[in-house]
């Protein structure tokens, strides 16, 4: 795979089922800023600290967020959920 190539995503079970629960525009939302932001450019999101070093998070509204981690030998993001940060 070259570099120009965009990142391939995959969504974790808990992914589709926080992504299926949103509002169908959000739903968009969420493919698209996979799709021509975290694809392309992974580290564009804020690098997370503490128990969720290792990770990255993307606003997707102004409580909802997008978390994934990077996998670089395999050119993969890894999409961990697609929700709100304030839930349990």
């Amino acid at each position: 795979m070259s570099e120009s190539e965009p990142y391939r995503v995959v969504l974790s079970r808990r992914a589709v089922k926080d992504i299926e629960s949103l509002p169908p525009k959000l739903r968009n939302k969420v493919g698209e800023m996979l799709r021509r932001v975290v694809a392309i450019e992974p580290t564009c999101g804020k690098k997370l600290v503490g128990d969720l070093q290792g990770y990255w998070s993307l606003r997707l509204t102004l409580k909802d967020r997008i978390v994934y981690r990077i996998d670089e030998e395999n050119r993969t993001v890894i999409v961990l959920r697609a929700r709100s940060h304030y839930e349990a």
